[in-house]
């Protein structure tokens, strides 16, 4: 299993929200790139990166610091939050980063997607926000009436070779992550699955590679301590 340590972008800062919520967020480093050596130093190889700001407000504030994580040339960097066409897909793609996730689009212009998946391959991901059972957009302030479930069985048939899956209610709350929404998203053929949101515990990475997750993305658990970075990637990192 391939684990990310999760860098969350606001105003140029490392930081986590509490259940998505914007009014609700701890700084944990100001300078993200030395966060990134860090995380490579514990033995990381890959890096989740969201640029919030461009979730929330469809901007490129954080550009230059995800650029400037990229050219440490450390880790494999999968970059989600605003990717909302095709030119902000190339111009990522064209500092070093491995993979982008598309969230929101995906649910607006689904179309879009498909041509993405198809056009890119393993370097497009879709990020399904969940909320509810429901998927949430807009850096998760709206709901939508589909399911989460169902749209990820959606975007497997549109070719979609990755999907990233977060339950909002257990993201950034260590009270462990939603497996038996894994279980049921890990039947759905053609898909790799990476598990995100309220892992806490050793036990819990345990169980998802158990159970054939493909990756899961760390947190909250990481920078408090819950979790040692260095301990599970020894474990559990492929």
């Amino acid at each position: 299993m391939k684990l990310y340590p999760a860098i969350d972008l606001r105003g140029g800062q490392a930081v986590r929200l509490y259940q998505g919520d914007y009014d609700k967020m701890t700084v944990y480093s100001a300078d993200p790139v030395a966060q990134a050596r860090e995380f490579w130093k514990a033995g990381a190889r890959y890096l989740h990166v969201v640029d919030l700001d461009g979730a929330k407000d469809d901007t490129t504030a954080n550009l230059d610091t995800i650029a400037a994580i990229a050219k440490l040339g450390l880790l494999k960097i999968e970059v989600g939050g605003g990717i909302r066409d095709e030119a902000r897909i190339r111009r990522y793609l064209a500092l070093g980063v491995d993979r982008c996730i598309l969230g929101t689009i995906a649910v607006k212009d689904f179309e879009f997607t498909r041509r993405m998946a198809r056009q890119y391959g393993p370097r497009i991901a879709v990020g399904v926000d969940m909320k509810d059972g429901f998927v949430a957009v807009n850096g998760w302030k709206e709901l939508t009436p589909e399911s989460g479930v169902d749209f990820c069985r959606r975007c497997a048939r549109a070719g979609v070779r990755s999907i990233i899956a977060t339950d909002i209610s257990r993201d950034g709350t260590l009270q462990g992550t939603n497996m038996a929404l894994y279980r049921e998203l890990l039947t759905i053929p053609g898909v790799e699955i990476t598990a995100s949101g309220g892992i806490a515990r050793m036990e819990e990475l345990q169980e998802l590679q158990a159970m054939g997750c493909h990756a899961a993305i760390l947190g909250k658990s990481i920078y408090t301590g819950a979790i040692d970075l260095a301990r599970a990637v020894r474990l559990y990192q492929r």
